[in-house]
């Protein structure tokens, strides 16, 4: 038999002083330990970038409603004010639901900048991931729009880049023509573009009278989904108490039917009969808002009846990220 060669020992690691910046996976690592950057450096490196924040919203103006232009609008906007003021030749930087052709980011001729919210993102941390890409968008070339890339697991988040204090307002659009202020100049596959989203786009209304409740209309009946602040097991105790007290609908023929999980935070979802529009909706959401308010503050444990309801609502709870 043939005699065994001699195992030796990897070279040990030799960092270099200061952080080992982010290569290329099959690379040699920066540190000097002679080994590839996935198997050294890198391991840590993917791990940060890919472990789940939870909340990636929080501590930002309006969590509720990012929330839901991300998980639930299709076509809305917003403006973003930044901490540090705007660079110069940037007029302006603007959220954006979706952009044409899933771009993560659009810098205008004009200098202005778009920022899409709902494209797939390289981490487990989507306000780093949109950080990154906002970051970017300000320093491009008018006229381009931004590629998706890996994005190093120390670099800024949303909420050191955006204003805590400032306002976020939500702008719903009935289709996607913000895309283009020059629709007679529009690229072709930018028009195709368009043509798609807004086809498969649901009419959607923010009420005006509650904080993140979206109305939307589809061919079988409307809905009313609600992103609300408050801890998940404290709403769901609310909930069910309204529930099992037949005062947690929205008026004759509505129906609460169950919630959605959504970065954190709990988004009920209510039936509505297909007669019922958004404007129908401002009064009873009010009233059902001050029913919420007096359960939520409400300590006493759950009757039978109750832990019933919560076990229904429970069951039909679906996590959307």
């Amino acid at each position: 038999m043939a005699k065994k060669r001699p195992q030796t020992k990897a070279a040990q690691a030799q960092p270099k002083d200061g952080p080992v910046p982010v290569v290329g996976a099959r690379e040699p690592c920066p540190c000097g330990s002679g080994r590839r950057y996935k198997a050294c450096h890198g391991r840590a490196a993917a791990h940060a970038v890919t472990e789940l924040v939870q909340r990636p919203f929080e501590g930002l103006a309006g969590e509720c409603d990012w929330i839901a232009l991300r998980e639930l609008v299709p076509a809305a906007t917003a403006e973003l004010t930044l901490k540090d003021g705007l660079p110069e030749g940037v007029p302006s930087v603007t959220l954006a639901t979706v952009l044409p052709m899933a771009w993560p980011a659009l810098r205008r001729e004009d200098g202005t900048v778009l920022l899409a919210l709902q494209n797939d993102t390289s981490s487990g941390d989507l306000s780093r991931d949109l950080a990154d890409t906002l970051l970017r968008a300000l320093t491009a070339e008018p006229g381009n729009p931004v590629a998706a890339q890996r994005v190093p697991a120390d670099g800024p988040r949303l909420q050191d880049l955006l204003d805590p204090e400032a306002t976020f307002t939500p702008v719903v659009h009935s289709g996607f023509e913000f895309w283009v202020p020059d629709a007679a100049n529009a690229t072709t596959e930018v028009t195709a573009s368009l043509e798609r989203a807004n086809e498969a786009a649901i009419p959607t209304v923010l009420l005006t009278g509650s904080d993140a409740a979206y109305w939307c209309e589809t061919p079988e009946k409307n809905h009313l989904r609600w992103v609300m602040p408050h801890p998940e097991e404290k709403l769901l105790d609310a909930l069910a108490r309204l529930h099992a007290a037949g005062t947690s609908g929205l008026g004759d023929g509505t129906r609460l039917v169950g919630s959605f999980r959504a970065h954190g935070l709990t988004v009920p979802v209510w039936d509505l009969p297909t007669s019922m529009t958004a404007e129908d909706c401002e009064k009873p959401a009010a009233e059902f808002a001050g029913r919420l308010a007096a359960a939520l503050a409400t300590d006493a444990p759950l009757t039978a009846e109750e832990r019933r309801a919560r076990g229904g609502l429970t069951n039909r709870q679906v996590t959307l990220s």
